[in-house]
C-alpha cells in the first residue's frame, strides 16, 4: 500500500494512523511491533547495541512489509539495504519536520539517538540524503493539522495509483 519514512518525531505513526483509516486499510507502526515482541527501543540498544537492534527491526519491517497495510518504519530503518531495495517497488512518502517544530514532540522521549534538537538535527542531517532518494512524494508536517496532511496524503496516493 504505502510506507511512511522520515525523521523521528516527523509524526510518522499519528499520520499513519489517519491515513490508513482514511484508505481503510490496517496500520502498522515497525517500531511499536518490535516494542511488544522484545521491550523498549531504548534497553534494547543499551543491553545489545545497535547493531542487535537493526537486526531485530530487518525482520520486522521485511515481515509488514508483506502485508497490505498503511506502514510506519522507524527513522533509521531505511538505513538496511535490503529494506532500501524493498521499498524500490513500493510507494514511499517521506515525512519531514522543522527542528523547530519537532523539539515540542521529542522533548521527555527516551530515543536512543536523540537526546536533543541538536543530535536530532545531525542524525537527520546524516539520514536525509537515503530519505530523498527512497521518496516518491515529501509532506512537511511541521505546521499543517494532522487531519489536513492526512487527507493531502490520501489524495496523493490515489491520483498516484489511478494513473
Amino acid at each position: 500500500m504505502v510506507v511512511l519514512i522520515g525523521a523521528p518525531g516527523a509524526g510518522k505513526t499519528r499520520l499513519g494512523k489517519r491515513i490508513a483509516r482514511l484508505l481503510d486499510v490496517p496500520f502498522i507502526d515497525t517500531d511499536k511491533r518490535i516494542v511488544a515482541e522484545h521491550g523498549p527501543i531504548a534497553q534494547i540498544f543499551e543491553e545489545h547495541g545497535e547493531p542487535r537492534f537493526r537486526r531485530i527491526e530487518r525482520e520486522h519491517v521485511a515481515r509488514a512489509l508483506g502485508e497490505h497495510a498503511v506502514v510506519a518504519l522507524g527513522g533509521g530503518a531505511v538505513l538496511d539495504e535490503d529494506t532500501q531495495h524493498d521499498l524500490a517497488d513500493r510507494l514511499v512518502v517521506q515525512l519531514s519536520v522543522s527542528a523547530e517544530a519537532v523539539a515540542k514532540r521529542i522533548s521527555g522521549d527516551k530515543r536512543p539517538l536523540v537526546t536533543g534538537v541538536d543530535a536530532w538535527s545531525a542524525l537527520v542531517a546524516t539520514r536525509r540524503p537515503v530519505y530523498d532518494r527512497l521518496a516518491d512524494r515529501t509532506f512537511d508536517t511541521s505546521s499543517l493539522p494532522l487531519d489536513r496532511i492526512a487527507a493531502d496524503v490520501v489524495s496523493w496516493i490515489q491520483e498516484t495509483t489511478n494513473d
